[in-house]
Formats: C-alpha cells, sequence, structure tokens
C-alpha cells in the first residue's frame, strides 16, 4: 500500500514498545537491590516475571482477538493503564505474593497488547516491505534495553528501586497514552473482515479465526516461537547477575543490556531487509542457530569485555529473528485472522519465555553456578532451529494472497 501513513504507524509502534516493554523488562536490572533489601530469594523475585510471561500469553491472545474486533488503538490504552498500576503497586509493597501478583499480573497482563495487536494493525498497511516495516516496529523492543535498563540502574543508584520503578510507570503511562492515538487500522482493513463478493464462504471454524490454530503451519509456527524463546529468556533475565558474580559493577553489567540492544537494532533491520529479499523462512533458521551456538559460549565468559562482545552476537541474533515471526504469519494467513493468530502465538512464545527466569534462579539456587542454564538453554536453541527446517510452504490463491488453511 502507497499510504504513508503506515509509516506512522510503524513509528507510534516502536514507541509504544520501547517505553512499554522496556518498563516492564526492566525487572534484572531490580533484581539485585530488591534482594538485598528484602531478603527475597532470587527464584522468588524471579517468579514474578515467570508469571508475567504466562499472564502475558494468554492476555496476548485475548488482546489479539480483541483487536481483530475493535482495532489496536482501545487495546493498547486499556493495557497502558493495566501496566502503570502494576508497576505502582509492585514499586510500593512489602510482600512477594503481591509483587509477584502486580508484576506478574497486571504488568504481564497489559505486556500481551504491545505485540499482536500493534504488528497486526502494522501489517495492514503494507504490501511491499513488509518485512522491514514489523522489523521496525519492533525496533522499539531492541532500543528498550538501551533506554529504560540504564535509566532504571540509574535511578536506583540515586533514589532507590522502589522510587525508581515509580517514577518510570509515570513516566511510560505519559508517554505511552497519547502515542497509541496514533495507531490506526489501514484502510479497508474491516473490509477484510467479510469474504470477498463470489469466495467461497468459509466454513464457520475458519471464519470464527481458530480453525487455523489447528493448522500445520500455525503448529510449526507456534512451536518454533515457543522453543526461540525458551532458549533465550534465561540468559537474557539472568546475565546480568551472572556478570556482577563475575565481578562486574551494576552499572557495567547493565551495560550488556545495552549492547544487546545495540545489537538487536542492528538485527532487526539487517534480517528484516534479507527476509525481503531472500525469504523469510532461511533468515529465520540461521538466525536460531546463531542465537544457540552464543547461548553457548557464555559459559567461558569470565570478563565483562567478553560478556560485551558476546552480547553483541546474541542481541544480534535473537533481536533479528523475533519480529519475522510475524512476518510469516502474515505469509500463511489472511489479514482479517493476524490478530488471533499472532495472539495465540505469542501466548505459546510467552510460556516459553516464562522457563527462563524461574528455571535460571532455580538452577544456581541448586548448583551454585549459572552455567547448567547455559548449557540447557542452548539445547534448546538448537530444537528452535531444527524445528524451523520445518516450516510448510505457504498456500496462495490465485492473487498471491494466503489461502485457507486446512485444520491437522
Amino acid at each position: 500500500m502507497g499510504n504513508r501513513y503506515g509509516w506512522v504507524v510503524v513509528a507510534a509502534g516502536a514507541i509504544i514498545t520501547c517505553i512499554a516493554m522496556g518498563a516492564m523488562f526492566a525487572l534484572p536490572v531490580y533484581l539485585q537491590p530488591i534482594a538485598e533489601e528484602t531478603g527475597w530469594t532470587r527464584a522468588g523475585i524471579s517468579g514474578a516475571m515467570t508469571v508475567g510471561f504466562i499472564v502475558m500469553g494468554f492476555a496476548g491472545f485475548g488482546w489479539g482477538t480483541l483487536s481483530d474486533r475493535i482495532g489496536a488503538m482501545p487495546v493498547v490504552l486499556m493495557a497502558s493503564a493495566l501496566l502503570g498500576a502494576g508497576l505502582v503497586l509492585a514499586s510500593q509493597t512489602r510482600d512477594l505474593i503481591v509483587f509477584q501478583f502486580a508484576y506478574g499480573g497486571l504488568v504481564g497482563a497489559s505486556g500481551g497488547a504491545f505485540f499482536a495487536p500493534i504488528i497486526s494493525a502494522t501489517l495492514g498497511w503494507f504490501d511491499k516491505n513488509r518485512s522491514l516495516a514489523v522489523s521496525l516496529v519492533s525496533v522499539g523492543g531492541g532500543i528498550a534495553p538501551m533506554t529504560m535498563s540504564p535509566l532504571a540502574g540509574y535511578l536506583i543508584e540515586i533514589i532507590g528501586w522502589r522510587a525508581a520503578m515509580f517514577w518510570i510507570a509515570v513516566g511510560a503511562m505519559v508517554v505511552v497514552v497519547p502515542v497509541a492515538l496514533l495507531i490506526r487500522r489501514a484502510p479497508g482493513a474491516t473490509d477484510a473482515l467479510a469474504p470477498a463478493v463470489g469466495a467461497a464462504a468459509p466454513v464457520a471454524g475458519e471464519q470464527s479465526g481458530f480453525a487455523v490454530l489447528r493448522t500445520p503451519q500455525f503448529l510449526v509456527l507456534a512451536g518454533t516461537f515457543f522453543l526461540c524463546c525458551a532458549a533465550h529468556s534465561g540468559p537474557i533475565f539472568h546475565t546480568v547477575s551472572y556478570a556482577m558474580i563475575c565481578g562486574a559493577t551494576l552499572t557495567a553489567a547493565t551495560g550488556i543490556y545495552a549492547i544487546e540492544g545495540v545489537a538487536g537494532l542492528f538485527g532487526r533491520i539487517l534480517f528484516g531487509t534479507l527476509a525481503d529479499r531472500i525469504g523469510v523462512r532461511k533468515v529465520i533458521v540461521a538466525g536460531l542457530a546463531l542465537q544457540a551456538v552464543g547461548i553457548y559460549a557464555y559459559i567461558y565468559l569470565s570478563e565483562i569485555t567478553q560478556f560485551y562482545m558476546l552480547a553483541s552476537v546474541l542481541g544480534l541474533a535473537y533481536g533479528g529473528v523475533m519480529p519475522l515471526y510475524a512476518v510469516l504469519a502474515r505469509e500463511y494467513f489472511p489479514p482479517r485472522l493476524l490478530g488471533t493468530v499472532l495472539g495465540a502465538a505469542t501466548m505459546t512464545s510467552s510460556i516459553g519465555m516464562a522457563f527462563g527466569p524461574v528455571g535460571g534462579g532455580w538452577l544456581y539456587d541448586t548448583f551454585g553456578t549459572y552455567h547448567w542454564l547455559y548449557i540447557a538453554s542452548a539445547a534448546v536453541g538448537i530444537a528452535a532451529a531444527a524445528m524451523a527446517l520445518a516450516f510448510p510452504p505457504a498456500t496462495r490463491d490465485e492473487d498471491g494472497r494466503p489461502s485457507q488453511m486446512q485444520p491437522a
């Protein structure tokens, strides 16, 4: 589509994902200060993020389906209110269960609205440069470690973790709410909800969107997304603590997030451009293989410079791959179902993300080292690359659009 407003949606999506998701995923920076002040275990604090990933997954499915009906803008506005409320409550509580409810339940529920609905709205604006557009929206997630996490670390050292979390919640609301008003559906997007004139009527299950969740295309897409996120969630969450154990300061260790963010920024642009040229499936397989190698290499690190170097490789890999699942979904499924499809895929990926934080905390508490976390995560990463090889070809109609999928 030639409408330039699509790029406004891209810019708005990038800002929202940067601020909102950055505020949510800054918890690793708070981990050490929270543990020192409250005496809570690392596994208990990490459990908040595990709960958050699970809730985010199920909420993402609901948000995605709802956005198919009412659009992305009202969904993002509602989620913004949950984000602010969750962070404020988490910053004030002195009870671990309440903290897990606030950060895991409320903040996690909000997080599900910042992927599927926004990406679905973005895809509706583009026929060309689709991979690049989606990758640019997700650039916000790559910039977040360069902005929100260092900001959290800076504020923690000045005013403490509670005040830091509170003011980040306020700042996120001030930015996200007005920017969300720019997220609009593409012209004719609502028309896509009805079958084309003269087309064969879809079966009831396909019309509702749930039948596509039983197709081989979706099952492989969701399975690969699950394994991909299960592989890198633990290393992402615990690397700051690992670096501090190796002698790095909080500020220096937080810089690992910044390096991953910069690398992820380039990865999104590079992988998005390559996917438009050589095919999204090939790029996903290569990126997943690189991710597995990068994760395994962490067991050999001992100096902060080495952490920075490897973080650039891992950030390039997982940062570049993550947006491409949505592009692949667009090749398989029609626009009217993308909110449901991406929401369901996000749900499976969030369940995968949930294993890393609590699993890594348990492995460290049990064995006194993070090495087993990186070994296990690398094995899961190899499984993700292997499953990606099973992606079936996309079937299309005479006009080159995704055809109706048949359930498995």
